[in-house]
């Protein structure tokens, strides 16, 4: 399968999962998850009408982003977790950050945001307990939203999960529901829209748009499987 088909087949089943539950499709991104991918894919997808890229590591995506300036209708997003020392490289270059998760970085975010003089979007990452992955853990969501609040060049948008892998996608739909009922207090205890939902990957999309999704980032169900080697 070519990554064109790809896509149609990936666009035909957001459709329907829009349908299933009512929702429009401008509602929900799709974003390609292109980490470790050569610029020839990634214009591959451009062409077949992806306009919404995920990079994983701020540098590796950097040297993409410069060899594609051309394509000045890319949206690039940094979905992996960020460090405080990649900070005043991913201000730069993405228009949204996907991974804030702690006060520090925070900080540096906000001092950096300073210096451009120019407000960072962002999204809270949630973790839902894997010691592994990044994230917030629920239990001090609020207390960091909180912090954000009283910053003057960081605006959040909404929150980030990378629930646990499960086989079964139905298994999945539980974090899908916590990840949108976390987001939903938020607005209405701080009186805020948080209109993003980062959620759903290849194998499970199709449930996190029904429980709101409004961004999915997808690499293998685009471009294959990842080269793991780079």
């Amino acid at each position: 399968m070519s990554i064109k088909e790809n896509v149609l087949k990936i666009e035909e089943r957001i459709q329907k999962a829009c349908d299933k539950v009512g929702r429009k499709r401008e509602e929900v991104i799709l974003l390609a998850a292109s980490k470790t991918q050569p610029v020839e894919k990634i214009i591959e997808a451009y062409e077949s009408g992806i306009r919404y890229f995920g990079e994983n590591k701020v540098q590796e995506g950097i040297e993409k982003i410069e060899k594609l300036k051309e394509y000045a209708d890319i949206h690039w997003h940094l979905i992996g977790g960020l460090q405080t020392n990649k900070v005043k490289y991913a201000v730069k270059y993405y228009e949204l950050i996907h991974s804030v998760d702690r006060q520090a970085l925070v900080d540096e975010i906000e001092k950096r945001g300073e210096k451009l003089n120019k407000v960072i979007d962002g999204l809270i990452e949630v973790n839902f307990g894997e010691e592994s992955k990044f994230g917030v853990k629920k239990d001090n969501l609020k207390e960091l939203f909180e912090y954000i609040l009283t910053k003057k060049y960081i605006k959040i948008h909404g929150l980030m999960a990378i629930p646990p892998y499960f086989e079964n996608p139905e298994d999945v739909r539980p974090y899908f529901i916590k990840l949108r009922t976390l987001r939903d207090n938020l607005e209405k205890e701080y009186n805020v829209k948080l209109s993003h939902l980062s959620m759903g990957m290849s194998h499970d999309f199709e449930v996190a748009i029904e429980e709101g999704a409004t961004i999915v980032r997808i690499g293998t169900a685009i471009f294959g499987e990842r080269n793991y080697a780079k």
